[in-house]
């Protein structure tokens, strides 16, 4: 084969490829939130399922900020975005390397580690998530509800009844109070 019909066969081949890598790029930045960059539902979701899985000590977490509402129409929605910013931050640091952090939607965040003794505990999530926030020359007090499930108390290792069984929890946290963990 000459040159030219050797470039005009590997030309094509050269266009898919590149194409097929700016899909891959756009279906990340599609699994991440723009606003707080952790994972949304759809890329929690799949890598989640894995780590529960594959971790008999694995630990599913649910945050539902307190009255956040409040912050928003009191101080505007960009304070409620350097809320939200906050607390991804403040979830993630948690997680480290040993797990991931979603922000599912709103004001909903979860996160699942590996092994709940590779990070600092609850309580210091807790902690970490109701301090509050600096906000041009304001503090905006932040408090979250936080509800968990053991991976150990699932029949079946399956990431919804992980979910539901943290979402159980998190509202049993807020009937006892707000900035409670359960």
């Amino acid at each position: 084969m000459d040159t030219y019909t050797l470039a005009a066969a590997g030309l094509p081949a050269l266009g898919w490829a590149l194409h097929g890598s700016m899909l891959l790029r756009r279906l990340g930045v599609a699994r991440r939130d723009p606003l707080t960059g952790l994972h949304t539902r759809a890329g929690f979701t799949a890598r989640a399922e894995h780590l529960l899985t594959r971790n008999a000590n694995a630990l599913v977490v649910l945050v539902d900020l307190d009255d956040f509402k409040a912050i928003n129409d009191t101080h505007g929605h960009a304070a409620g975005d350097a809320v939200l910013t906050a607390t991804a931050s403040r979830l993630a640091f948690w997680c480290g390397r040993h797990g991931i952090a979603a922000r599912l939607g709103g004001d909903e965040f979860a996160a699942i580690v590996t092994d709940p003794a590779d990070t600092a505990g609850l309580s210091a999530l807790r902690a970490a998530l109701d301090r509050p926030v600096p906000y041009r020359g304001h503090t905006l007090p932040v408090s979250a509800s936080v509800g968990h499930c053991h991976r150990a108390h699932l029949p079946v290792p399956i990431l919804t009844d992980a979910l539901s069984a943290a979402d159980m929890a998190m509202y049993a946290a807020k009937g006892h109070g707000r900035r409670n963990t359960r």
